[in-house]
């Protein structure tokens, strides 16, 4: 393998883009495969194809080095090492298609049949256990009329990362997460991937079913972290002087538990997360084993968004408007599925209620599924004139820079991250998630609760 081997990336979405970005800026010639001729004509033009941070500077600085086809084979032929990134969709039974990932290695195959010499396959999309294997590897088999480990290697290298940080995430992974057909192939990758990463990363070899598994697993685990720590907020905030932030503060401090994803704020959506967690319970069931921890998980999510709906209905003045700060499922990102802010507004609108909405990145995908059915405000102080209601859903740094003193006393400011807490004081229209008052109505139940069960015991 040449010191830095030329990458074809087939696929160029927000993953694949960001990749072939990546291994361009650090050196490597790269070729991208995309069936879409304007994404094609956008890369060779040095224009990012997709919205991400860093994108755009990556590619102008890169040009020499990325250019872009639409002929995956020939890709193949020009290259030494083929990532594929293609969709993989939830199947309504909760499981992964992996017809993308067919398609691609039909394409792939033929390409292998035209060249001479050692060539590496990689496929980085989230599937089930045992589709590499099964799925993958015998279309490449059939494709090239060459075998696996022999005329090319094979393995499954998922990344984990999240929108609105891909290319960051990708080149500062935590691990990285290698399944290998064989030694020689995985190997190759290790070495091609730290060839890359700005850190040090340790690394995770195994077979191919192992590392689908463990992919989907690591998704759905942080799930569950993001739903205890919801529950704690839900439990704390009921509580007279409960907060979350000091409960969940003093969890991490163990180190049998740690203080990754243990905020405390609104449910988890995107893209991975509610799909990964549907997965494995789905993968579950097919090993005839009980996948009831992770679709309780999926159920208090969901209901997560229910009681924030009717937190605001609760709370909100009759005929009130409510503004609706953060309709992505994170900062920095325009992807709404699944995302809190956006299921409040769709929920409020149902209902009947008044809605302005606000979101830098994400108003135009809002836009295509809600129309005109909510008003878009173009600036904070925009969204929050004239509003009964504000609800942070995203912990947006442009959110956390809201003057609270701005906003009168009459406007209810319920903030589900907390970012304004520090300015709350003793604001009876600021309602922090997870943050329990002193005054509230359920101090003298709570107090009563503790006399009845003195009394009991006497």
């Amino acid at each position: 393998m040449p010191a830095k081997p030329t990458i074809s990336v087939i696929g160029l979405g927000k993953l694949g883009a960001c990749i072939a970005a990546s291994f361009a800026h650090k050196g490597f010639s790269v070729i991208g495969a995309d069936v879409s001729a304007k994404t094609v004509e956008l890369v060779n033009q040095g224009k990012a194809p997709v919205t991400e941070p860093q994108l755009s500077e990556m590619m102008d600085g890169a040009k020499d080095r990325l250019s872009a086809t639409q002929d995956v084979a020939q890709a193949v032929v020009d290259s030494d090492v083929t990532l594929i990134v293609v969709p993989t969709p939830s199947t309504a039974e909760g499981g992964f298609s992996i017809d993308y990932v067919i398609e691609a290695a039909k394409s792939i195959g033929r390409g292998l049949k035209a060249k001479k010499g050692y060539h590496l396959v990689v496929l980085t999309s989230t599937v089930l256990p045992g589709s590499t294997e099964y799925g993958m590897i015998p279309v490449l088999e059939r494709e090239s009329g060459k075998k696996v480990d022999k005329d090319f290697g094979v393995c499954y290298s998922p990344e984990f990362i999240a929108l609105g940080q891909v290319i960051k995430d990708f080149l500062n992974p935590e691990f990285l997460l290698i399944g290998e057909h064989d030694d020689r192939a995985g190997k190759m990758l290790a070495d091609t991937y730290l060839a890359v990463c700005n850190n040090e990363p340790k690394i995770a070899r195994m077979n191919l079913v192992n590392s689908e598994l463990t992919k989907i697993s690591v998704n759905s685990y942080v799930t569950m972290r993001i739903s205890f720590a919801n529950m704690v907020a839900a439990m704390t905030e009921q509580l007279p002087g409960g907060d979350v932030d000091i409960v969940t503060g003093a969890l991490g401090l163990d180190t049998r538990i740690g203080s990754r994803y243990l905020k405390g704020a609104v449910a988890y959506g995107g893209p991975c997360f509610p799909r990964d967690n549907a997965a494995l319970a789905y993968l579950a069931g097919q090993l005839g084993q009980s996948g009831a921890l992770a679709e309780a998980v999926h159920a208090y999510n969901s209901s997560s968004n229910t009681k924030l709906a009717e937190r605001v209905l609760e709370v909100m003045p009759k005929g009130s408007t409510v503004a609706v700060l953060g309709l992505s499922y994170k900062p920095d990102s325009n992807v709404i599925d699944e995302a809190p802010g956006f299921i409040l507004a769709k929920s409020l609108v149902e209902a009947g209620v008044t809605v302005v909405v606000h979101d830098e990145m994400a108003t135009d995908a809002v836009r295509r599924v809600l129309g005109d059915k909510v008003k878009y405000a173009t600036t904070v102080e925009e969204a929050i004139a004239g509003s009964d209601v504000v609800v942070i859903t995203t912990p947006d740094k442009v959110y956390a820079a809201i003057d609270l003193t701005s906003i009168p006393r009459s406007t209810i400011v319920i903030d589900a991250w907390r970012l304004l807490r520090k300015q709350a004081g003793d604001r009876p229209n600021y309602v922090g998630l997870g943050l329990g008052d002193d005054n509230q109505r359920l101090s003298g139940a709570l107090a009563g609760m503790w006399t009845d069960t003195a009394r009991a015991r006497t």
